[in-house]
């Protein structure tokens, strides 16, 4: 199964959590109708665009993608795992997906072997 594939099962997976809550139906339903009446307008790039965009450029498994508003600017904001192990975060702008912000974690380091006795 592709990246995109698997995003988009973790995300009806979602759906379906939220649908099971009343209370968090209700306040997802309203994230979503404005999320997607965001694409509609052209605010934002559809999921599966910025998906084909972000393997191109960011190769590797997408582990968590969110939609957010920040200062008026619809921004994706994405976790990636690299295919060399390290952990990227990346805040992307909604419409354009250039990226606005990267940050990787390194792996972590393995712990330190001790010395042996003298």
């Amino acid at each position: 199964m592709g990246a995109a594939a698997t995003v988009r099962v973790a995300l009806l997976a979602l759906l379906l959590c939220a649908r099971m809550s009343g209370a968090a139906w209700a306040d997802g339903r309203d994230d979503h109708e404005r999320a997607r009446a965001a694409v509609q307008a052209g605010e934002v790039m559809s999921l599966t665009a910025l998906l084909e965009r972000l393997q191109r450029t960011h190769p590797g498994q997408v582990l968590e993608l969110e939609l957010d508003r920040q200062d008026g600017r619809w921004i994706y904001e994405v976790k990636l795992l690299q295919p060399d192990g390290r952990l990227l975060k990346l805040e992307l702008d909604a419409r354009t997906a250039q990226v606005l912000e990267a940050r990787r974690k390194d792996e972590r380091s393995t712990p330190r072997q001790k010395d042996p006795p003298r």
